[in-house]
Parts: C-alpha cells; structure tokens; sequence
C-alpha cells in the first residue's frame, strides 16, 4: 500500500528528507529567542502517514533493532512522539531500500 502512494520512482524526491516532508512525517523545528518549541505535525498525504504510524505501532511490539530506537525515544520524548519518529526512520529505510 505504501508503494502505491509513493510510487516506485524515487529521483521524483531526490532525498528522503523530501520524502518526509511530502509524506509529513519530518520533524517539526520552531527557534525562537534560542528557546526550542516543538513544532506541529506538517500536512502531507494522510494515507501515508497512517500506513507509516500503523507500522511503528507494529515494530513497537516486536523484537527488532527498532524497537531498541523506540524504546530510547519513549523515555525521552513520550509515546506518541516516539511513534512518529519511528515513523520517519521508517519512511528513511524505505527510501533507501526502493
């Protein structure tokens, strides 16, 4: 399903960067006065934002070297944050591996 949003080309994005910021899943950045705000949830295609959180959930219960991440996220940054940035390395992986 994921593959079918995307799509098998990926010179179209250039780098997984773009990738996440079309999906919506790259990390929100707000600075002001050297104060560190998160930033909101960027609008992208809710389909594939869905198909990648629903597969961080997943990783989140198996055995993997992911889960490791998730784990170490979870601690710091809160569930549902840490799912999101799972999902962004997911999205990462998936670039590379297409």
């Amino acid at each position: 399903m994921l593959l079918v949003e995307i799509g098998d080309d990926m010179e179209v994005f250039g780098s997984a960067e773009r990738l996440a910021s079309w999906a919506g899943v790259c990390p929100g950045n707000h600075e002001s006065a050297g104060k560190r705000v998160a930033g909101k949830k960027r609008k992208g295609n809710p389909y594939v934002r869905r198909i990648l959180c629903e597969a961080a959930n997943a990783v989140s219960r198996t055995r993997c070297a992911l889960r490791e991440k998730f784990k170490s996220l979870l601690v710091r940054r809160g569930r549902k944050r840490a799912i999101f940035a799972l999902a962004h390395k997911i999205l990462k992986i998936v670039f590379v591996l297409i």
